[in-house]
């Protein structure tokens, strides 16, 4: 069995998810960025600043107006439901595979839609909905009247708990919906958010088979990963343990020693750097590297645990970047283009480092296009929900 050391691996990780020191480079594309979010599997975008400047980190030159020309004009990224049910940036190319395998995905304990429809009732919605939003972005006002037009009034009964609300019965089969590929989301009007057609982003789209995409999705969440355990997998995916157990027996995988701990890559992917990791970086809100990788108590060193995670959940707080583990956190508050970063550091940083931090929040205000202006001291914004 291969030995390696947590050093190796972070390096690893750091390279694959382009967080090593930023290199100058050309001009960069539509492409450039539809192939970051490829290899990282995804951004989230619950937070669309932060989805923004997690891309952006990642492709010297970005800048969040390129992002949103790759989603909205050019197409190359996608806005949907991706893993854990939660808003996610995919690579459009990408979308065949991920449908394909959230399709296969035992659904999630916390769905819905077993309660408020019955299986006919879903069909019927998911078939309303397509029909809807083949060419055409609708509000979900607008969506309502359509699925009611289409199926009847017990699809627009409010029924569905929601923020102190209700909202109508047909919601219920979102998560299917995004899961199976007929929604995805549209552009924003003003603040009232938009679906439509995933095909309008890949004109002749269709799902890939279950099995061969659970395959692809493993062994891309390996190489942004690994060497990672099933339980892990699972964690990414909300997916139940036992099923990825068994996903993961079934596949051609290599069991690796990450100091003395077993974890598993792919069977052609076994090669690991010798250099150390390096690099100081500022990662926003719920960005892949923090959430994906473990162990966490690797990860987040230390203090970095009680500072950084929020009950032992990662994504809830920005954090400083030091050499592959968490070393801080960080705000940004912005006014008009002026961004004030206030970034506080759980260890002492030498001139170099702070000479890097100077640099990376440069970088920030670049790729969220405004003037940003560094504070070092204690971030008192408390851990986003």
């Amino acid at each position: 069995m291969t030995e390696l050391s947590w050093a190796q691996v972070s390096a690893r990780r750091l390279a694959r998810h382009r967080l090593p020191p930023p290199a100058a480079g050309g001009g960069p594309d539509a492409g450039d960025l539809a192939d970051v979010v490829s290899a990282i599997c995804g951004a989230h975008a619950q937070i669309a600043s932060a989805a923004e400047l997690s891309i952006g980190l990642r492709v010297p030159g970005a800048t969040r107006d390129l992002v949103r020309r790759a989603l909205w004009r050019d197409r190359t990224l996608v806005k949907t439901r991706g893993p854990r049910g939660t808003v996610h940036l995919l690579a459009a190319v990408d979308l065949p595979m991920w449908v394909g395998a959230l399709s296969a995905v035992p659904a999630p304990p916390w769905e819905r839609s077993a309660a408020l429809l019955t299986p006919q009732q879903t069909e019927r919605v998911l078939a309303a909905m397509a029909e809807a939003l083949a060419e055409a972005e609708l509000t979900t006002a607008e969506l309502t009247e359509e699925v009611v037009a289409r199926t009847g009034e017990w699809a627009g009964e409010r029924v569905m708990e929601a923020f102190q609300d209700r909202w109508p019965r047909w919601l219920a089969a979102m998560g299917p919906a995004s899961r199976s590929g007929i929604v995805c989301f549209g552009p924003n009007r003003g603040r009232v958010v938009t679906y439509t057609s995933p095909n309008r982003w890949l004109p002749g789209f269709a799902p890939m088979a279950g099995r061969a995409a659970l395959a692809d999705l493993v062994r891309r969440y390996l190489y942004a990963y690994g060497p990672a355990t099933p339980a892990q997998f699972a964690q990414w995916l909300s997916a139940p343990l036992p099923w990825a157990t068994w996903l993961f027996s079934s596949l051609d995988l290599s069991e690796v020693s990450v100091e003395g701990t077993p974890a598993w890559v792919a069977a052609d992917d076994t090669d690991f750097p010798d250099d150390p990791p390096s690099g100081l970086r500022l990662l926003p809100y719920f960005d892949a590297y923090v959430v994906g990788c473990h162990p966490r108590d690797r990860l987040f060193p230390g203090v970095a645990a009680e500072r950084a995670l929020a009950r032992g959940q990662a994504g809830n707080y920005m954090v400083l970047l030091v050499d592959g583990t968490v070393a801080g956190v960080w705000h940004q508050r912005r006014s008009g283009r002026r961004i004030n970063v206030t970034v506080e550091p759980l260890r002492a940083l030498d001139a170099g480092r702070r000479r890097q931090l100077a640099e990376e929040v440069e970088r920030v205000g670049h790729i969220l296009e405004g003037d940003a202006a560094l504070t070092v001291g204690t971030v008192r914004v408390g851990p986003h929900a």
